[in-house]
């Protein structure tokens, strides 16, 4: 076990990093967060609906609650500002860095690229530059997206990469600077690549997200091509798990892991497990977009290798403990 046990999470107040400090804490870690709250959160969320507005609200408050009630110390900075985080790190003198900074959708990505870019790299150059000077080990979160359309039954982390749109491309980008600082500064570090996470207090519109929504709110689920394509759902509570498996075995160093439960799921899986619990759930039909790549199953047999990752919650188990606490929320009657 390392000695210095703090560990500091760039954008640690996202769905993943909220999740991820209260594990770390428990853990006997010392997690701080540190985050400007601008990005998918407390500071930027609007919506023309009222009630989606005080939803989105009530969830965000939800995070920050959680993170003072386990005592995890939060830092409100934006980590674009290259004088000022500097500053921050070295005060915080972390031994691991999480950087989980960055707009967390391909479709927002799309609408503003510019600002996608510069939440993203930018915020990831200054950890890499902090990081370097005493080589610190650096777990960077990218994404399956990396891979674009899935060309193998089951894609692994030697699987080419071929991004179709902006959010994929620069996770890519992501990782190539990241693996070039270990080359020039011997700057050891591990990548990330989830898949279509969902979980508790997400508010980054992924799909298990809108469904549930729409059925509560009795709004058509939109699918595309009959609901068929494929992909790999993770519950949150796995990937946490397995993220924090990268601070107890070295042996995830210099490595990229797929992090997934490893086994794709068709859409309409989902629906299936809503109509046990939503009565006269609309459907309708929508042209596919293009630019989401076709995927599948993610191999997750390095992970577990060298992090013994062992996911627990499949698709009918994870999803229904998902829904149950959205029913809790609208306080609706099973």
């Amino acid at each position: 076990m390392m000695k210095n046990k703090t560990i500091l999470l760039v954008g640690g107040c996202g769905f993943i990093g909220h999740n991820l400090a209260i594990k770390l804490k428990k853990m006997g870690y010392e997690p701080v967060v540190v985050d400007s709250l601008q990005i998918n959160n407390i500071l930027s969320i609007k919506d023309t609906s009222e009630n989606k507005f005080k939803l989105n609200e009530k969830i965000l408050k939800q995070r920050i609650d959680l993170l003072n009630e386990n005592k995890i110390r939060l830092f409100i900075q934006d980590s674009r500002d290259y004088n000022s985080i500097t500053r921050l790190y070295k005060i915080i003198n972390p031994s691991k860095i999480f950087h989980l900074a960055a707009v967390s959708h391909a479709n927002e990505s799309i609408k503003n690229p510019h600002n996608t870019f510069d939440h993203s790299l930018r915020t990831l150059e200054n950890t890499l530059d902090f990081a370097r000077g005493n080589k610190i080990h650096v777990i960077y979160l990218s994404s399956s997206m990396v891979y674009g359309n899935f060309n193998e039954r089951i894609v692994d982390e030697d699987s080419q990469c071929d991004p179709l749109e902006i959010y994929g491309s620069l996770k890519l980008a992501g990782e190539l600077i990241v693996k070039a600082y270990q080359r020039v500064y011997d700057l050891p570090f591990t990548i990330i690549r989830p898949s279509a996470l969902y979980g508790e207090r997400c508010v980054s519109r992924r799909v298990g997200q809108i469904f549930i929504e729409s059925a509560i709110n009795k709004e058509p689920l939109k699918i595309s091509e009959g609901g068929q394509e494929k992909l790999d759902f993770t519950y949150i509570d796995d990937f946490i798990e397995g993220l924090s498996r990268c601070c107890e075995y070295e042996e995830a160093k210099n490595q990229i892991f797929n992090l997934t439960f490893g086994n794709g799921r068709q859409i309409i899986d989902l629906i299936k497990i809503l109509e046990n619990n939503f009565p006269n759930i609309i459907v309708e039909n929508v042209k596919r977009d293009k630019l989401i790549p076709k995927r599948g199953s993610l191999s997750i047999e390095k992970a577990k290798k060298f992090l013994k990752y062992s996911p627990k919650y499949d698709l009918e188990t994870g999803y229904q403990k998902y829904i149950d606490w959205y029913k809790s929320l609208f306080k609706i009657q099973s």
